[in-house]
């Protein structure tokens, strides 16, 4: 891209070459810092990054009906996107049934209305599941959605052996800032251990968590908040998953983590420097790893929607892509760009392919691919890393001391205190404190208003007659299944919900039989409780 020539790394000596030696010497790297592709991982996870494979532009869709989404993913993967991202509406993220009272009105509004394995088989008609990886954004159902998802490619021909993709499946974080659960948090995370034992031994190419600071972000916290939150839940993870008995080089691997990326440029440059220092140095340290994939961090980003505005939409644009860049030069393996139109409703199609352009000409236009981790030596930026892992290092042990040595124990009782959601909470507040004094500027909203009276843009709608649809398709599955095998399904998963075995062969044993998600999280409820947060003040 530039008309001058480039190495394809750089040092503390200049240029380095593809033995290791500098053009003027090979200076010496600092310990902390160290190469791409090599531990401690700061610079990033491949020796050669973008160089070699660009990360891949996931972009999240979802919405009405799983056919309406259907022609969404077709149409993203025709511009050139290079997996799937779904988004599931709140009733699916809550465990209920479309034809739920609960369900009312938010059927197919903030993504797709997945009931039954149906569903399923619409939302990825026509799609290749053993080659588009496929990314879902669920947490309290996740495991049965997981048994759909594996139901369905078997009975289109996949194996489950060779599907590809991520489960969310980050129940901790829910009860930090997302707010959506159904269980108790340690029943939650027996079935969150019961997904990581399962693709351990089922599915190799599956990521069965992925840890998410973007919720805890967008919630409200700070960058260090969202860093630390997020790997003491993945500590957490780890910890619930050595408690099954397998070895931590078997599952970690195959852990992936999601984080926001703000508008604070440099900040969230170095947060995700930092995430990969700290994550390689305790899983090493502490919990004993040796194989140097369980000491990689790969991460998905997405850009803030809580950054956007709805006044002047179309500077969103400029604020995703000012995102977007800080991911790609953070290091990340997975990218989502939110839309212009995000802060008033599900993107439309030209605003999503827009979105995505927005990544393609970072990727092919500007040159940052050329050269691999070309911020890394910058004073400001290494200074920023080692500021915001000091920070992350000091919530880890108030964590770790609250949990007698227990990440996993400690993430429990501070989420019984309320001590998690009093941070994320008093964080939020000094920053829209700030918006509305003035002191931190939102342009558009407390500086520069004029194009605010204009004309806003076309925004995609979601009608009653999607939900009406949905629901009809709901009873018409239930009216041709057969309800006596349903009923034993669910018995069979009452039964094993209240032994201590793993419970996703009986989950995929009920899907099969058309069971819905209402109906499996209610059996699973019997069983194992529902949740009532107690109000923090």
């Amino acid at each position: 891209m530039s008309g001058l020539p480039l190495a394809p790394l750089y040092g503390p000596g200049g240029a380095v070459e593809p033995e290791g030696e500098s053009e003027s010497g090979a200076g010496e790297v600092p310990e902390q810092i160290g190469w791409p592709g090599q531990y401690p991982f700061t610079r990033g996870v491949h020796a050669s990054m973008y160089r070699s494979r660009l990360w891949t532009m996931r972009m999240f869709a979802g919405y009405g009906t799983a056919l309406e989404t259907n022609k969404r993913f077709r149409e993203l993967l025709a511009a050139g996107g290079g997996g799937l991202s779904t988004a599931f509406d709140m009733p699916t993220l809550m465990g209920i049934d479309s034809d739920d009272v609960m369900a009312l009105g938010e059927v197919g509004r903030c993504g797709v209305a997945v009931d039954t394995i149906e569903d399923m088989a619409d939302l990825y008609a026509g799609i290749d599941l053993e080659k588009v990886t496929t990314s879902m954004t669920i947490n309290a159902p996740a495991a049965v959605i997981m048994a759909m998802f594996i139901a369905n490619a078997e009975e289109h021909g996949a194996h489950r052996s060779r599907l590809g993709g991520t489960l969310q499946n980050d129940i901790l974080k829910e009860y930090q800032a997302q707010k959506e659960w159904v269980f108790p948090p340690r029943q939650s995370v027996r079935l969150v251990a019961d997904t990581i034992e399962f693709a351990t031994s089922e599915m190799p190419r599956w990521n069965s968590v992925s840890i998410s600071g973007y919720h805890i972000r967008e919630a409200g916290s700070t960058a260090v908040q969202e860093l630390a939150f997020t790997l003491a839940n993945g500590f957490a993870y780890v910890e619930a998953a050595r408690e099954r008995g397998i070895s931590v080089d078997d599952f970690a691997p195959r852990l992936s983590f999601f984080f926001n990326a703000h508008i604070d440029f440099f900040e969230e440059i170095a947060k995700y420097r930092a995430a990969r220092r700290i994550w390689a140095r305790w899983m090493k340290e502490r919990y004993g790893a040796r194989d140097p994939r369980s000491m990689m961090m790969r991460f998905h980003t997405q850009t803030a929607g809580v950054s956007l505005t709805a006044q002047q939409p179309e500077v969103n644009i400029a604020r995703t892509a000012i995102e977007a860049l800080a991911g790609v030069l953070g290091g990340t393996q997975s990218l989502h760009t939110n839309s212009m139109d995000e802060a008033m409703a599900l993107p439309t199609e030209k605003a999503a392919r827009i979105a995505l352009r927005t990544q393609q000409v970072i990727a092919h236009e500007t040159g940052v691919t050329d050269v691999v981790d070309p911020l890394g030596g910058s004073w400001f930026v290494e200074e920023l890393t080692d500021r915001v892992e000091a920070e992350a290092e000091k919530l880890f042990a108030h964590i770790d001391r609250v949990g007698g040595g227990s990440m996993l124990e400690g993430s429990f009782r501070l989420i019984e205190e309320g001590w998690y959601q009093g941070a994320i909470a008093d964080s939020a507040y000094d920053f829209e404190k700030r918006i509305n004094d003035g002191s931190r500027v939102v342009v558009s909203v407390n500086r520069f208003p004029e194009g605010n009276e204009e004309d806003q843009i076309e925004l995609l709608r979601i009608s009653a007659e999607e939900e009406r649809l949905q629901v009809k398709r709901l009873q018409s599955v239930r009216a041709d299944r057969d309800s006596a095998t349903v009923e034993r399904a669910l018995d069979d998963l009452r039964r094993v919900a209240a032994t201590e075995a793993n419970l996703m062969p009986s989950l995929i044993d009920a899907v099969r039989t058309r069971a819905s998600v209402g109906e499996i999280m209610n059996a699973l409820a019997e069983v194992l409780g529902r949740y009532r947060e107690t109000p923090f003040i």
